[in-house]
């Protein structure tokens, strides 16, 4: 008898089913690899590209924004940034397993320019969001594919300190990442936003005033949920130096499944699509 899938669960199945052609491909890269990455020194990556995404959560029109990456490690703390989310880690890494603690802060610019379908941009722009909170998560290297790999898990909670939304997003991720040689890296990531009923309202839902402006139906989003849920692909190639140093090219690819009454929403299943998809070009510096 066939199974059928979730959607939730078909992008488990694909994540699962990348993660496995990545272990089965590893021992032929790391031949390459005669000597480990660096991991114990000072380092800061910066990345700069464009970015190929929905002009809204749950658009179907896409637009061309700039994007960029910032990763570092000081002293042992490190950095980094996912999208407009940078998480600072206030916990010094210490051998193979890594414990992470530390805050959040979050842009949120949905809705706020590039609104390119006629009746979402009669629903009126929103202000930008600024999100503050914090993560936990823990990671492992060597657990896979060779010594060098690392798997992790993270859950993040950020408030909308700007009363743009006044409302919370708890996302957990799950991240592994592997050099593939000394100059390529692979990395794949699962993650899902569980949102608050201000989010929902705010972004999903279109009052009576709103339709008569739109020609949407009233929509009531009131309720708290999951919002969407993500697979991420990322892959780099060193092009002077290796993966600790030097300048280096990155490509980045994303499909996204919006969920439950965020689906059902008018902004969503008249004038957008439950099915979100983000591609991504970039160089990067390593220091």
């Amino acid at each position: 008898m066939q199974q059928h899938l979730t959607a939730p669960g078909k992008l488990i199945a694909i994540a699962l089913a990348t993660l496995t052609l990545v272990a089965a491909c590893a021992p032929v890269f790391a031949q390459e690899m005669k000597n480990p990455p660096a991991t114990d020194r000072n380092s800061l990556t910066i990345g700069v590209g464009v970015g190929y995404t929905p002009s809204y959560e749950g658009s179907d029109d896409y637009v061309v924004i700039p994007s960029g990456v910032i990763r570092g490690k000081v002293a042992g703390f490190s950095f980094f940034s996912r999208g407009p989310i940078v998480f600072v880690d206030l916990v010094r890494e210490d051998g193979e397993v890594d414990v992470s603690l530390g805050p959040v802060v979050s842009a949120r610019f949905d809705r706020t320019t590039q609104i390119k379908d006629r009746q979402v941009r009669a629903l009126g722009k929103l202000d930008t969001a600024i999100e503050v909170g914090g993560f936990v998560g823990i990671a492992k290297t060597g657990i896979i594919t060779s010594d060098y790999d690392n798997l992790g898990v993270r859950v993040s909670y950020v408030h909308d300190v700007t009363g743009t939304h006044g409302s919370y997003v708890i996302t957990p991720a799950i991240e592994y990442g592997t050099p593939l040689s000394r100059k390529a890296y692979l990395g794949i990531s699962a993650s899902a936003d569980y949102v608050g009923k201000g989010y929902a309202s705010t972004y999903y839902g279109v009052t009576p005033a709103g339709s008569l402006a739109s020609g949407l139906p009233a929509y009531v989003a009131d309720d708290a949920g999951f919002k969407k849920f993500n697979i991420n692909l990322l892959g780099s190639y060193s092009l002077t130096g290796d993966l600790t140093a030097g300048l280096s090219v990155f490509a980045v690819g994303s499909y996204g499944r919006m969920l439950g009454d965020f689906k059902r929403s008018p902004i969503v299943r008249q004038a957008g699509d439950a099915d979100q998809w983000f591609g991504g070009l970039g160089v990067a510096y390593t220091f």
